[in-house]
């Protein structure tokens, strides 16, 4: 996911965290199967604000890169 740019999205494949933060992260709503898109940054690119399900939360790069997308 830290690969999109703003505007881009794809469907949610899977997260490779611990299985403590792949819960937060479903409860937040990053649920496989669902549309995530990127939108704007923070300056210097760190943390991006992500979209998925009518929400928006941000999440810095570090994270992000553990949440697989598919086209």
């Amino acid at each position: 996911m830290s690969d999109l740019r703003e505007g881009e999205s794809g469907i949610l494949d899977r997260i490779d965290l611990p299985q403590e933060e792949v819960h937060r992260l479903m409860e937040l709503g990053f649920v496989p199967g669902l549309a995530v898109s990127a939108a704007h940054s923070a300056p210097g690119g760190d943390p991006r604000v992500y979209r998925v399900d009518g929400s928006e939360f941000a999440m810095r790069r570090a994270m992000a890169r553990h949440v697989l997308l598919r086209p």
